[in-house]
């Protein structure tokens, strides 16, 4: 009685584990998942976005981190910081109907600004018009997309997807990526296909690695963004 009691007890540890460590075998098709939560972003009003990496090579000007929200007008925002001349420069941004605008904690009042002349992306073209640009973009244009395992956040269960994105389209959203590179991204998906992070991998400043974390989020609102 005993040797099969422990057993039992030795098997359903097994298959408990198993479940809590990323049995991936139930996941889906990997390439649906990603264009469901593709296709999320690309119907919401609006939605939260977040894009940042910790550092920047030495010596690089760049983007710091974008924090705010944004729709497919297209607009941004939202909080952004850059690294140029060796400083980190942090300001609040407006960037809608083509023009960017910036205030800063030296300064109340908005002024123009030129994202490119900091080695900064326009913020709204990080946004996108459609489920084929700007960040959201991303999640269709990666390829060789393959199931990871599981992971969790909380009490959130989410699975990675992985797969390679090309240089030519990541240099669509950070001017200084190498065109010609591919670029690692591990994306974590909700059990709704929805988009939890991802991380991006790459030769995004003279050729040398760094990695960005993004977060995507719909919101059921617009985001009612105006020039200031």
């Amino acid at each position: 009685m005993f040797p099969r009691l422990l057993t039992a007890t030795i098997l359903s540890s097994a298959l408990l584990l198993t479940a809590c460590t990323g049995d991936d075998s139930d996941s889906g098709d990997p390439a649906e998942r990603l264009d469901a939560a593709s296709q999320a972003l690309a119907e919401a009003e609006s939605f939260d976005i977040s894009l940042s990496t910790k550092e920047l090579p030495s010596g690089q000007r760049g983007l710091l981190s974008a924090d705010g929200v944004g729709d497919q007008s297209p607009a941004f925002q939202g909080d952004v910081k850059v690294v140029a001349g060796g400083a980190t420069l942090a300001a609040e941004v407006i960037s809608v109907d083509g023009k960017t605008y910036a205030k800063t904690g030296f300064s109340p009042v908005w002024a123009p600004l030129d994202p490119a002349s900091l080695g900064a992306p326009d913020p709204a073209d990080l946004v996108g018009t459609d489920a084929d640009s700007g960040l959201a973009g991303l999640l269709k244009a990666t390829e060789d997309v393959e199931a990871g395992d599981q992971s969790r956040d909380g009490d959130l269960v989410l699975t990675e997807i992985t797969g390679d994105l090309p240089g030519e389209r990541i240099a669509q959203l950070i001017p200084t990526a190498d065109k010609t590179e591919d670029f690692d991204v591990t994306y974590r998906l909700t059990d709704d296909d929805e988009l939890h992070d991802a991380k991006i991998t790459g030769p995004f400043y003279g050729g040398e690695d760094v990695t960005y974390t993004l977060r995507l989020e719909p919101r059921d609102e617009p985001a009612g963004i105006e020039a200031p």
